[in-house]
């Protein structure tokens, strides 16, 4: 949307939506937490909040009114968030992951020592954040740069158009490989599970303003955070742009390996894969990284 047709109120929910709806979905999980509500509800209820808000700003002051998705485009992105983004860490976190991590534990390979645990929450997520940022910004770049890995990872660039749903969209193997690298490392440290909930509250409302429909301009900020300015590009259809902006949550690592990437005077152009005949329902999208490979595969981004 030009800046230019924007109203003023426009511009200043541009400016201060994303911090006043994370500072809000903190504070909602710091309070339900003081009152006695379990550490994972509280978060959810946190992340619902921002979910809410979020949607309202997409429909009043959206980025491209054009990216406003269709019904089918709705079903199978909330089949995607359902299936993958909250099913498959909730299989992982109780089977998996935990069972990782007791056999190593009962091996002498716990690290407890190694964790601030006396720090407050807040600094605890921080600092868990920074840690897991860096691990997935190179998980991130192995996804673009080898065509086995790239083919799950084509799922999530295949939309054209992003909107906070579609932040879902991705093959449950990757899913599973990035949840093991968050979660593994710090089930070994023994992170209290207030804390992890605490991470994920700013993990999910920060990935929901990455790929919204919203006019956002952070300013500042987008030399810290991984936010949606940023983000678009990295889902631009020109491999020369979207091979930038690895950063789950934060910049920073892109900062300093030199792969952040944010025009001043243009905005991003078409977005989603090269080859516009992939498919884009669920269940193909369950079987295309197993596919035969096209004669011009989009593996390049």
């Amino acid at each position: 949307m030009a800046e230019s047709n924007v109203s003023a109120r426009g511009r200043f929910v541009a400016a201060s939506s994303y911090p006043v709806v994370m500072a809000l979905a903190c504070a909602s999980f710091a309070a339900l937490s003081a009152l006695g509500l379990a550490a994972a509800l509280s978060a959810y209820a946190a992340v619902l909040l921002g979910a809410v808000l979020i949607t309202w700003h997409e429909i009043k002051v959206p980025y491209r009114r054009n990216w406003k998705p269709s019904a089918p485009e709705v079903g199978a992105d909330a089949l995607f968030m359902g299936a993958v983004q909250i099913g498959v860490p909730l299989l992982l976190s109780v089977t998996l992951v935990v069972a990782l991590a007791d056999g190593l534990r009962a091996q002498g390979f716990a690290a407890t020592d190694l964790w601030p645990h006396q720090w407050p929450v807040w600094a605890q997520a921080a600092l868990m954040m920074l840690a897991a940022d860096f691990g997935r910004y190179w998980l991130h770049r192995a996804f673009h740069q080898f065509p086995p890995m790239w083919r799950l990872h084509a799922v999530h660039h295949s939309p054209r158009r992003l909107y906070w749903v579609n932040v879902g969209r991705f093959h449950p193997l990757e899913k599973a490989v990035q949840y093991c690298l968050d979660a593994l490392p710090f089930a070994l440290v023994g992170v209290s599970g207030e804390v992890l909930a605490a991470y994920f509250v700013f993990y999910a409302v920060n990935g929901f303003y990455q790929h919204s429909n919203c006019l956002v301009r952070l300013g500042p900020l987008n030399y810290l955070i991984a936010g949606p300015e940023l983000h678009r590009w990295h889902h631009s259809e020109l491999p020369e742009e979207s091979n930038h902006n690895f950063g789950n949550n934060l910049i920073v690592w892109d900062l300093l390996f030199g792969t952040r990437f944010l025009p001043e005077d243009r905005e991003v152009g078409p977005l989603g894969l090269a080859d516009r005949a992939y498919p884009m329902g669920f269940w193909a999208q369950m079987r295309a990284p197993f596919m035969p490979e096209p004669e011009d595969p989009a593996g390049d981004q």
